[in-house]
């Protein structure tokens, strides 16, 4: 390169300097480190719902790891920062930028809000999941929500759960006339159709009222959380069917403005870090309720058995009766409403003859 050459790109390159570092700053701008609190609904330290395998904390990890320390979330278990059941509270009042709970907990600020989280006789885990995100289920939470500022991601998911433990078994429907029982969510208002008496009491608070008598039963999720809550000390007869919570999804609540604030590769992270984990989670808790059901049942003394036809079929007309009068009273409960039976139909007839087919003939004949 002779001297004009050499003079003339050192020329060039300079400026091409001069014009990166006023460029600079907007890139630096682009990359500020971001940090979020998040309040969680359950104690310090449970699996699944805090830590483990598709937790929020797991989440956390996550989103720090993908987006190179840029996002940040301070996590809170209940307590620790706000009482357990007042997370949507803290989101819409700019308190955190996110919490961790089920959307059910709100169904009193807003009945659509269940639907997000499970509904009685609704649809598996893949139904549920496929409706959020391919069916319309998510938009419509997002429209659920838009009234408070805030937008939600589903984060983990416990799959099918058990009814729960009774101090005396279940053998008719007139048993649950007055009969206590800790329940959330549409269940619970099920439940309370037919005269039971429910309890909304925080996870922490299930085992010493159950206990104590203070209730005479109690549902929470399903054998492996049950068991470490000691819950089989408590009660000895375990009832399923999962009619109530068929796939129980969890929540990710974030504020409007913090959700706004993030660039779109931000966003992207955490929406991928929550679908991680929803699968993370499902399959961790099919992987460990199995050994859990055995040890109750063959060393623990538990008596697992199904509800009474009669009791579910009465179950399931109160489920029925119970959406079709909330639908009524609200539009966007309706079109909410609406939208997942509408899913659930064409679901079902899929669903009854590939995963039911296939329970059918290779469980049951095995």
């Amino acid at each position: 390169m002779d001297r004009r050459s050499f003079l003339n790109a050192a020329a060039a390159g300079t400026a091409a300097t001069a014009a990166g570092v006023v460029a600079a700053p907007s890139v630096l701008r682009a990359q500020e480190n971001i940090t979020w609190r998040m309040t969680n609904a359950y104690a310090p330290n449970a699996p699944f719902y805090v830590t483990g395998p598709g937790s929020p904390t797991d989440i956390i990890e996550k989103i720090q790891m993908m987006s190179g320390g840029r996002l940040t979330i301070q996590h809170f278990a209940a307590g620790e920062l706000i009482p357990a059941l007042e997370g949507f509270d803290a989101v819409v009042s700019g308190t955190v930028e996110s919490n961790a709970a089920n959307s059910y907990f709100w169904s009193g600020k807003t009945f659509a809000a269940q639907y997000f989280t499970a509904v009685p006789f609704g649809m598996s885990f893949l139904g549920h999941m496929a409706w959020l995100y391919h069916g319309g289920g998510l938009d419509l939470w997002h429209e659920v929500y838009e009234p408070f500022n805030v937008v939600a991601f589903p984060m983990n998911n416990t799959g099918i759960q058990m009814t729960g433990w009774f101090r005396e078994p279940v053998e008719s429907v007139e048993q649950l006339n007055g009969l206590r029982m800790r329940i959330p969510g549409l269940a619970g208002q099920v439940y309370g159709t037919l005269g039971v008496d429910v309890r909304l009491l925080p996870g922490g608070e299930i085992f010493p009222a159950l206990e104590r008598g203070v209730i005479d039963a109690a549902e929470f999720v399903g054998p492996y959380q049950d068991r470490r809550m000691g819950l089989h000390q408590a009660a000895k007869y375990y009832h399923t069917t999962g009619w109530h919570e068929p796939a129980t999804t969890g929540e990710l609540l974030i504020s409007k403005g913090a959700w706004d604030a993030l660039p779109d590769d931000l966003k992207m992270i955490v929406r991928q870090a929550c679908q991680a984990a929803t699968l993370e989670s499902v399959t961790w808790s099919e992987a460990v309720n199995g050994e859990a059901l055995a040890d109750l049942v063959e060393n623990e003394g538990v008596q697992a058995s199904e509800l009474p036809t009669e009791v579910i079929e009465r179950l399931r007309e109160a489920t029925r009766d119970t959406l079709e009068a909330e639908a009524a009273k609200d539009p966007l409960v309706k079109k909410v409403h609406d939208s997942f039976m509408a899913f659930k139909t064409k679901h079902d007839r899929w669903a009854g003859i590939s995963e039911g087919a296939w329970h059918n003939t290779i469980l049951r004949h095995g």
